[in-house]
């Protein structure tokens, strides 16, 4: 179980990010259009989660941007930001924003990315949204990065998260 602070007060997760070279658990998420999708869809492809607990937060949305600008260029890899927004908040997001270059998947169903990862937040306001982090899978799943974001209101770590990617 991590820890994780928002304005100083202490959040739990569910459990803990899976480890460097682990399989990802093959969990369900939905498109923007309603349709499903597993991880193990993209197996052939690196592949960046950047997990967040709302597209209507500024940070949130912020790194749904950057990862829209500065992952776009790597071959044969995709970036997955996912959170537990309906769809429907999903697409507004990426029509106002212009975002085209990234999947946004939502975990609104029941969950089980989130219980799966060990993102969830088993308390604190954000309960059942979940933490902000990074995960970077190689083309055949297994995780080759991982960054639990300390602090909620904090950006993950791009640079090392985009590095990972390009060497997946």
């Amino acid at each position: 179980m991590a820890t994780v602070t928002l304005r100083g007060s202490l959040s739990h997760t569910t459990g803990d990010l899976p480890e460097n070279g682990t399989l990802v658990p093959d969990a369900r998420l939905t498109r923007r259009d309603l349709t499903g999708v597993r991880l193990s869809d993209y197996r052939g492809r690196k592949v960046l989660l950047n997990v967040f607990p709302s597209i209507d937060t500024s940070t949130c949305a912020r790194s749904v941007r950057e990862f829209n600008e500065k992952a776009a260029g790597i071959e044969g890899a995709v970036v997955l930001c996912i959170s537990r927004d309906l769809p429907f908040a999903q697409s507004r997001f990426c029509g106002a924003e212009g975002i085209d270059k990234v999947e946004m998947l939502s975990d609104f169903k029941d969950g089980n990315f989130g219980k799966a990862l060990g993102l969830e937040f088993a308390d604190g306001p954000f309960e059942a949204l979940h933490s902000r982090a990074v995960v970077v899978l190689d083309t055949h799943g297994r995780v080759v990065y991982s960054e639990q974001v300390p602090d909620i209101s904090n950006e993950p770590d791009y640079q090392n998260a985009l590095k990972a990617l390009e060497h997946a």
